[in-house]
Formats: structure tokens, C-alpha cells, sequence
């Protein structure tokens, strides 16, 4: 085919591919800096009557406006202001039910007079309940019914007929973003707050907390320090995997010290059978890390790294194991974020081979 004959059918080279492609986010950029500086008090007031709302906040809107309204919806939903979305079409057929005098309705229209929009209005002014317009003017019908109006102004498609839902799209989804993190910051949404409503995924098992993953006591092998080494291994026996260390306590049942397979192998590599008969404090790394019950798991991920270790104990306020974390349990859950503060081990240390006290026995 000629290049002319490419011309005509409306091919784009490769360079002219990504012209067009950076002129349209170049341009769909400048549309959302403009809408920074055209927010105004409106802005204000819609936050409040999100943040204020005792219900739901119901989003509506047609078409592209309609799939963006859903996103909104379920931001809304995921940083703490319950939401639900509402066809307006299916809305005057039945679905109007769904609105209860204390929620609060998000209607989206980039001109204001979409027909499904214009023909719900009077029926949600019967039900009293307001009405938080995002339109490109004020002055349209949807404006003119609407106790907030989040004026988008003038906009002008990305796309090159200038008709395709583009640049106002965009307009809209980042507006609704800001409408829901504000609201979420005001209600204090933390972390805690969002592993709660994200259980699932890779966002859940990095936001859970170290009791969601670890292995309980009752499944891990955990012994008296004043036990001799042979003891700890012949009576020790749990079912299912066993995990690689042995988790050792003093009398009050504090945690003092882990004993691994790896410490085991070390002892027949140097020759020290006879410490197998010695207590297991003597040969234990002492003051091992540990983790408390309650802490977020991405915490327990960052210190295995950090240390380079393959277990870490996990203790209640009294120090007491309740639990262990194998690294096996922790497959799959990312590295931590640099915007992540790691908590402090509980007993920081240094994996030592201690030498039994005294030396060896004669």
C-alpha cells in the first residue's frame, strides 16, 4: 500500500502514533489543572454533606459518566462513606426504592441535560433528598435542581472529533477521587481502616495483621530452656509441617530464646555431641526477634529481610509465644514500600552461637 493509500485509509506511522497519544494526555492534564484552580467553596460543601451524610451516598449517570460514576462509587466505598450506585434509566422503572431520605445522590452529566437524568430529577425532589451535581454548567437543568453544583466548566475532547468522552471523563473521575479522599481524611480512615474492608489480594496480605498468618502455638514445637538439647528434640512432636525452629521459654513462660534445625546441624558439624546433653539456654540464641501480636504483617516481612531470618516468634504484651511466623507464610507478600516505617523488633539482637559457659566439659 502507498503512502498516500495509508494517508487516505487514516494510518498513523509510528511517530505520528505517539504524537497524537502525548497531545491527548498533554492535553487531558491541562483540563485537570484547570479544574484544580476552579474548585471553589462548592467543593467545600460537597465534602460536607458526604461526611455528614447518615446514609448512603447513591451515584448516578449515563453512559461513560454512568461507568465513572461506578469507579467513584466504589472509592467512596473502600476509604470509609458507604455508596451505591443507581441507573437512571432503571431508577424511574422501580430502582427508586433504593433511596432512603437520609442519603445524599451523586448525579454526573457532563452537559446537564441528559434525558434519563432530566426525567429523574422531579421524582428525587419528591423524596427530599439532595443532590450533588457534576456538570459542566451550572445553569443546565441538572444544575438548576442541585443543592451543590461541581462545575466542571468548559471543556474541550481529547479526541479528535471532539466528540468521544475523553477530557470530561477524566475531569470527572479525578474530582470524584478528591470528593473521596477528602471525606475519607476527615473521618480519620487509616491503614487499619482499609485492611478491613481490603481482605483479599496482595493489598490484603500486605495491610493483615501477623495473627491472619501465623502458625499458633499449638502447632509449633516450644520447650523449657532448662531442657538438654536431646530432650527438646526426642519429646518435642507436632502435627502437620513442622516449623524449623523450637521457641524457648523460662519458667513464667517468657520467651528467651529459638533454637533451629540449622543450630542442630552446626552442632554435628563442629564436633559437639556432647552438647546435646547440655541445657538448651547454653547453645540457644538468646534474646531472639520477635514480633507483637497485633502488628501488621508487612512489619513482620521487613524484619525477616532486614535480618535475613527464616522464623520470628510472635509474642503477646507479656512476651509470651503465641505463635510463629515461618517464611514459608509469607510467600507472595511484597517487599515493603518505601513510604513504610517498619515497627521495631521487640528485643533486637544478633544471631549468636553461643559457647556453653565455662567451655567445653572435659
Amino acid at each position: 500500500m502507498s503512502s498516500e493509500a495509508a494517508a487516505r485509509s487514516g494510518k498513523l506511522s509510528p511517530f505520528e502514533q505517539l504524537r497524537y497519544a502525548r497531545q491527548i494526555l498533554q492535553q487531558e492534564s491541562q483540563t485537570l489543572a484547570q479544574l484544580a484552580n476552579r474548585l471553589n467553596q462548592e467543593f467545600c460543601r460537597a465534602v460536607t454533606y458526604l461526611y455528614e451524610c447518615r446514609g448512603s451516598v447513591i451515584v448516578s449517570g449515563m453512559g461513560k459518566a454512568g461507568l465513572v460514576g461506578q469507579k467513584i462509587m466504589a472509592t467512596l466505598a473502600s476509604t470509609g462513606t458507604r455508596s451505591h450506585c443507581l441507573h437512571p434509566a432503571e431508577a424511574v422503572h422501580g430502582d427508586l426504592g433504593r433511596i432512603h431520605h437520609d442519603d445524599v445522590i451523586l448525579i454526573l452529566s457532563q452537559s446537564g441535560e441528559t434525558e434519563e437524568v432530566v426525567r429523574l430529577l422531579p421524582s428525587l425532589a419528591r423524596l427530599g433528598v439532595p443532590i450533588l451535581a457534576m456538570t459542566s454548567r451550572a445553569d443546565s437543568t441538572l444544575g438548576r435542581s442541585s443543592a451543590v453544583v461541581l462545575e466542571l466548566g468548559p471543556l474541550e475532547e481529547a479526541c479528535s472529533l471532539g466528540l468521544a468522552p475523553s477530557s470530561s471523563t477524566t475531569a470527572m473521575l479525578a474530582l470524584g477521587d478528591a470528593l473521596a479522599l477528602v471525606t475519607s481524611q476527615m473521618r480519620d480512615f487509616n491503614r487499619e481502616d482499609f485492611a478491613r474492608f481490603h481482605p483479599g489480594g496482595s493489598l490484603g496480605r500486605k495491610l493483615s495483621k501477623v495473627e491472619d498468618h501465623l502458625r499458633s502455638v499449638e502447632q509449633c514445637r516450644v520447650a523449657p530452656e532448662s531442657k538438654t538439647v536431646r530432650e527438646v528434640f526426642v519429646t518435642l512432636s507436632v502435627p502437620g509441617r513442622r516449623t524449623g525452629a523450637i521457641m524457648l521459654v523460662d519458667p513464667r513462660g517468657k520467651l528467651t530464646g529459638i533454637f533451629t534445625d540449622s543450630d542442630l546441624a552446626r552442632l554435628f558439624e563442629r564436633r559437639r555431641d556432647l552438647d546435646l546433653d547440655l541445657p538448651v539456654r547454653n547453645v540457644m540464641t538468646a534474646n531472639p526477634l520477635s514480633i507483637r501480636l497485633g502488628s501488621r504483617m508487612l512489619d513482620a516481612v521487613a524484619i525477616m529481610r532486614e535480618h535475613k531470618i527464616s522464623e520470628l516468634p510472635v509474642v503477646d504484651a507479656e512476651g509470651k509465644p503465641v505463635g510463629l511466623i515461618d517464611v514459608t507464610d509469607v510467600v507472595g507478600i511484597l517487599p515493603q514500600p518505601a513510604w513504610e516505617h517498619p515497627v521495631q523488633p521487640v528485643r533486637p539482637g544478633c544471631r549468636v552461637f553461643r559457647e556453653p559457659e565455662g567451655g567445653r566439659p572435659a
